[in-house]
């Protein structure tokens, strides 16, 4: 059997970096991780080829190859999955279909053979073992979720490491919070599962053998969830193993109660964990209580991100605006909060509704549902209509007005000069490469010569060469962000 495992590509999105990407002359940010994942649950004896064309292109002579297709895609990529596809079935590829777009639209896709949808260790072996008895079923579904501890290690020899920005590893699935907008916990359930610790070194250790040093994305949705395992488990083997080898840097997710673990920040620190995504969402109280966000109530949200810099983790955060308690004073509250507290990589997006979550039930019963959201956290959509509080111009207008200001070149390089005079130096460091230089190089003549923020760039170039000049190259991967950032608004709100 000779299979392509196929991974569509991201639209110019927020998280998709292709602005940023082309100053290293990386092609995308991330391998795709549940497919090579699943690449390696498929019979040994097969034949198979990546393609994800985020990084590469699907070849007639590929379509000639092979006898089957395996798609995963996030609902993001849904225009993309639909072109590839059509091409597959054009060429009399039979196509097999699963992840997170799939498991919410398969009624969408007519032109798919075989749905392999939720968790491919329980929905997989079965079709597997059907297509072997000439049986498969159109649909492979289960409302269970998988013990991964029994996952197998991705097949990332099927990647070309080398036109990836980072890499990504799985340690835990499910979230025990149950926020009414997310759909993680309808996808992975609200117990923490892990993986074991030799199973993370050992994939680690597969990275550095092919010749990886650089940022590893631990991509759960909130590595914190299970803090036991965690702090007497996995930590002290990364911190054990950091000791042996050289280069390597991690980020993650995690929820806004690290900030109350002293321990466990120092743990990550000492681990060479360096970024932490949060989930903020708002600074009101009322819109906290709203959507469920039990974890960020009744704090003083802005302390906490200081705390979390000050510990060594640069926070990046998420935010919402549109919620059934928001008013116009919204977005001048989200614009403060951001800028205070030095969030230099700030998403902001409306709230939309996906499949499958307790928001998309309330509203569809509410009769205040568009359709289905576009996956894209800040390309200025939503699939919802909006309350009474709120007139529908004066909320694109408001939204609007937080990107324009927060990605303005005057408040984001003031931003990040913000979170250097918080910040805690790292202790563990990547190596600085040849794609480095280049990026310093491009950035000088783009972003310093050419661009509309040239004195905001050297400005901070000065100021960091002189207050904090260990975190120099830091700067230089900021002010490119910055630039992606700006395009990415301008493309889609501006």
């Amino acid at each position: 059997m000779n299979v392509l495992l196929i991974y569509p590509e991201f639209p110019d999105t927020f998280w998709s970096f292709k602005h940023a990407l082309k100053f290293i002359r990386k092609k995308a940010s991330f391998p795709p991780l549940g497919l090579l994942t699943v690449a390696a649950m498929l019979p040994a004896e097969w034949s198979k080829r990546l393609v994800d064309v985020n990084a590469t292109k699907l070849t007639d002579k590929d379509l000639k190859w092979a006898d089957y297709a395996f798609f995963s895609s996030m609902v993001v990529q849904r225009k993309s999955a639909h072109q590839l596809i059509r091409r597959c079935k054009e060429a009399g590829v039979r196509i097999v279909a699963g992840g997170p777009l799939f498991t919410s639209e398969h009624e969408q896709f007519k032109d798919v053979d075989h749905f392999v949808l939720n968790e491919a260790e329980i929905t997989l072996p079965p079709f597997l073992e059907d297509l072997k008895n000439g049986c498969a079923k159109p649909i492979y579904t289960t409302p269970e979720f998988a013990d991964i501890r029994e996952t197998p290690a991705p097949l990332w020899e099927l990647a070309n490491l080398k036109r990836y920005a980072s890499m990504s590893i799985q340690y835990t699935r499910g979230c025990p919070y149950q926020c009414e907008f997310c759909d993680v916990t309808a996808l992975f359930g609200r117990r923490t599962r892990t993986k074991t610790t030799a199973q993370i070194i050992a994939e680690l250790d597969t990275f550095y053998r092919l010749g990886w040093s650089g940022n590893v994305f631990f991509v759960d949705d909130n590595l914190i969830g299970n803090r036991k395992s965690l702090k007497k488990e996995l930590l002290p083997a990364l911190i054990k193993w950091q000791g042996n080898h050289t280069g390597v840097t991690f980020n993650t997710e995690v929820s806004i109660n690290l900030a109350k673990d002293e321990a466990l920040m120092q743990m990550m620190f000492e681990a060479g964990f360096h970024t932490v995504f949060v989930g903020i969402e708002t600074p009101d109280t009322a819109s906290l209580a709203e959507c469920g966000k039990k974890q960020n109530k009744d704090r003083d949200l802005a302390e906490d991100v200081r705390i979390i810099q000050r510990a060594g983790l640069q926070v990046q955060a998420g935010f919402i605006v549109g919620f059934d308690n928001d008013t116009p004073s919204i977005f001048q509250r989200q614009i403060d909060f951001i800028q205070k507290t030095g969030i230099v990589t700030a998403m902001v997006g409306l709230l939309q509704a996906p499949t499958g979550t307790r928001l998309y039930e309330r509203l569809k019963k509410e009769g205040r549902l568009l359709g289905r959201m576009t996956g894209d956290n800040a390309d200025g959509s939503t699939n919802i209509i909006p309350n009474n509080n709120m007139d529908p111009d004066i909320f694109r207008e408001g939204y609007k007005k937080i990107l324009r200001h927060i990605y303005s070149p005057e408040n984001y390089y003031k931003r990040i000069i913000t979170l250097f005079k918080e910040y805690k130096s790292p202790k563990i460091r990547g190596k600085i490469k040849f794609e480095h230089i280049i990026a310093l190089l491009s950035s000088i003549y783009r972003l310093g010569i050419l661009g509309k923020e040239r004195f905001q760039f050297w400005n901070l170039m000065l100021w960091t060469t002189f207050h904090r000049r260990e975190l120099f190259p830091l700067a230089v991967t900021l002010a490119i962000y910055g630039h992606h950032f700006r395009k990415v608004s301008e493309l889609h709100v501006l």
